[in-house]
């Protein structure tokens, strides 16, 4: 195999990094271990919650990011639970890249997953990235002969595409960079992260022993999740999130957070080969938060805008997955019908990432997909039923199979339903023990057209 002359960056999403405070893993999820990291999250609450008037710097607070999390995480308040990176790296070793091994000796890697704390500004994590890939990338240059001109190709899962795109853009990065690649990234913000900060933690979190809204308020990068499109429901039509007052959210956040976002569209604008060097893998046809309606203190979640449902995945609505100057048909946008939380893994997004990479010839499966839309709750209390709801796009009603797995990969419960003519169809599935379930909904056979979705949840005890 022939080595790639580039370097590679991998940048999870939020929660995607684990984090050590003094000697202490905080945040660290392992296999089947969900329910035990949440609790030594929370027994942390106090040492992980940030200043107020931090702003893009970081508060000398002891904790450091660690490595790429392997296995599913969550934190039920904070984001959308998700897999973890391992199957992404694998991807990458196999046609080429590899980390930097410890033996002095060796040669340099070019294959660099880099951990973030995710609490912080984008922009400091941005500014932190350009400390980490420029030595990198200079090191690797050294080796001489056709290595002497690499750049970087960034693969991005979720908030990590932000985080690049601050580094290329507002850092000098551009000059290096070859390619951006990035997986269910939020452009241009997410509803969900606005219902998240204003009603705080979900229902039935309070069994958790700690409250986590004020974690979550007192994180930068969740300003800079807030949606930046106009989302939120007004007599006189949709409104941004700099328009009107939002309940319990500093007014002074909300514009640095949304500021954050008008200097990114502004600066790729400007730099015509943003564009060309950008690539956007989107997810699509799930049931997704697109604009929000207030209610006293608390804000509503709409699946619509307007009077239609655009879809998804699940968090990222299509409307906020491209850039602004991208339209939503956009020929340059990679669609994939499955969930934020399994985008990094699954294996149409691997194949895409495998061919920008390589420039290679990519095996299609089938000439032609039936796509899903599954909806699940991220979250129940145990002794409550599963709803999965399941829906066939198009005119090709086929049955599939609900799986439901444990994070030790025990299957727990398999069931066929058949849903037709694009109407959902609700499974309600029982007695799921306390711990984090992977719901993977996929045709019957190996052959079949289905397009596999899989959600993750938590069942807390």
């Amino acid at each position: 195999m022939t080595t790639p002359t580039d370097l590679v960056v991998v940048l999870p999403g939020i929660l995607g990094s684990t984090l050590r405070h003094r000697d202490a893993l905080v945040w660290a999820p392992s296999a089947g271990s969900a329910l035990r990291a949440i609790r030594t999250f929370g027994r942390n609450i106090r040492d992980l919650q940030l200043p107020d008037g931090l702003g893009d710097e970081h508060p000398g607070d002891n904790v450091k990011p660690v490595g790429l999390m392997p296995d599913v995480h969550v934190l039920p308040g904070i984001w959308t639970p998700i897999k973890g990176y391992d199957r992404l790296l694998a991807r990458l070793r196999s046609i080429g890249y590899r980390e930097s091994s410890h033996d002095p000796g060796a040669p340099p890697g070019n294959l660099l997953p880099i951990a973030y704390d995710w609490r912080l500004s984008n922009r400091y994590n941005g500014r932190r990235l350009a400390r980490i890939v420029e030595p990198a990338l200079q090191r690797w240059r050294e080796q001489g002969g056709a290595y002497t001109d690499a750049k970087v190709s960034f693969v991005c899962h979720s908030m990590g595409g932000l985080v690049a795109r601050w580094y290329i853009e507002q850092c000098g990065g551009a000059e290096t960079t070859r390619k951006l690649i990035t997986i269910g990234t939020p452009y241009r913000g997410s509803a969900k992260a606005l219902e998240q900060m204003i009603n705080g933690a979900h229902k039935g979190i309070g069994r958790l022993g700690v409250d986590l809204t004020d974690l979550v308020r007192s994180m930068p990068s969740m300003y800079q999740l807030l949606p930046e499109y106009a989302c939120i429901e007004q007599p006189g039509g949709l409104a941004n999130t700099t328009e009107i007052s939002l309940p319990e959210l500093p007014a002074g956040k909300i514009a640095d957070g949304a500021r954050f976002h008008t200097l990114l569209a502004e600066a790729e604008a400007d730099r015509r080969a943003s564009l060309a060097d950008t690539h956007a893998i989107v997810g699509i046809h799930q049931p997704t938060a697109t604009t929000a309606h207030l209610t006293g203190s608390r804000v509503e979640l709409r699946n619509t805008y307007g009077a239609e449902d655009l879809y998804g995945d699940a968090t990222v609505p299509i409307v906020a997955a491209t850039r602004p100057d991208v339209p939503m048909n956009s020929p340059l946008l990679r669609r994939v019908p499955d969930q934020h939380g399994n985008l990094q893994r699954n294996n149409a997004v691997l194949d895409e990432i495998h061919g920008i990479l390589t420039a290679s010839p990519i095996t299609v499966r089938a000439p032609h997909t039936t796509a899903l839309r599954v909806d699940a709750p991220d979250l129940i209390l145990a002794g409550e039923a599963l709803p999965v709801s399941v829906a066939i796009t198009g005119d090709d009603p086929q049955p599939v199979r609900i799986t439901v797995t444990t994070e030790n990969r025990k299957i727990t419960d398999s069931r066929i339903t058949r849903p037709r003519d694009g109407t959902p169809t609700t499974t309600s599935i029982e007695g799921l023990p306390p711990g984090a379930y992977s719901i993977d909904v996929t045709g019957l056979t190996p052959n079949s057209t289905i397009a596999p979705v899989s959600s993750d949840i938590l069942v807390w005890e």
